[in-house]
């Protein structure tokens, strides 16, 4: 049965009351979980409030309760608003590319994949203030909640989408530009030992399918495609499809591939 339509696309302006309507709607409808919603979004006046509580609620331990989270993640937004801005575009992304995705609540409340990224970007934001001891322990936190295990300081770009993220894994020296898509069990790293710049650099628009393995400081170029299951050894020319193991050129990209988030080769979507 197919889903609900989506409503028309929300600037980042709009999209924080737009999650106040959907979480106000959610309650009324299922009061179970009515305290959950507003403890979560309908009692914080921000989106950046709600955000650093989400996580804060999500990582907390008996090490680093929810308290002091709330703290670190709240510092992190006032020092860098565009941490803020990155965590609006990421969650626009999910929206617009996940047809499992109907209200922008979703991921932000659910979507491990989202909540893993919202916290790599804390964890970078201490790893460049040199408060890696911290940083370090948040990637820890985040490995064993969400199967997700990315360096605190990979570089990630604006309007990145994580997939269902069990199983990703991104290194040390990796840089993922704006709007990049990846989906689970995906590998960005090395090749060994090497020290150094030694991770792959994902330019803007790229695709990189279910399974994929991208390793060595090797540019997958923007708006190319890897495909599912590929290891990829060598770069990749922007806008080509790549597939294989080890993965070579199959093909052009007519369209960006992050954003139609089809998997299939050239040749068999034209079937």
């Amino acid at each position: 049965m197919a889903g609900p339509v989506k409503v028309v696309k929300l600037s980042t302006d709009q999209t924080w009351s737009r999650m106040r309507v959907e979480a106000a709607t959610s309650a009324a409808q299922e009061p179970a979980l009515a305290s959950f919603l507003h403890a979560t979004i309908l009692n914080h006046p921000t989106f950046e409030d709600a955000l650093s509580y989400r996580l804060a609620q999500k990582l907390s331990d008996r090490e680093m309760n929810a308290m002091l989270w709330r703290e670190v993640c709240a510092e992190a937004y006032r020092n860098e608003p565009r941490i803020v801005e990155a965590a609006l575009a990421d969650l626009l992304a999910v929206y617009e590319r996940d047809p499992a995705c109907f209200e922008y609540v979703q991921p932000f409340l659910y979507f491990k994949g989202y909540l893993a990224l919202q916290a790599q970007r804390v964890a970078n934001w201490l790893w460049r203030k040199n408060r890696r001891a911290l940083a370090l322990y948040l990637q820890s936190r985040m490995s064993e909640l969400f199967q997700v295990d990315i360096h605190p300081a990979t570089r990630i770009g604006k309007g990145v989408f994580i997939d269902h993220a069990t199983g990703v894994v991104i290194g040390e020296t990796a840089v993922i530009e704006d709007d990049v898509s990846i989906l689970q069990n995906v590998t960005l790293g090395g090749t060994g030992k090497e020290i150094g710049d030694r991770h792959p650099k994902i330019r803007r628009g790229a695709l990189i399918s279910v399974g994929a393995k991208v390793l060595g400081n090797i540019e997958v170029g923007e708006g190319a495609k890897v495909a599912a299951g590929s290891v990829v050894l060598k770069s990749v020319r922007p806008h080509c499809t790549v597939a294989g193991v080890p993965a070579v050129p199959v093909g052009d990209c007519a369209k960006t591939p992050a954003e139609t988030m089809d998997q299939r080769l050239e040749n068999e979507a034209d079937e």
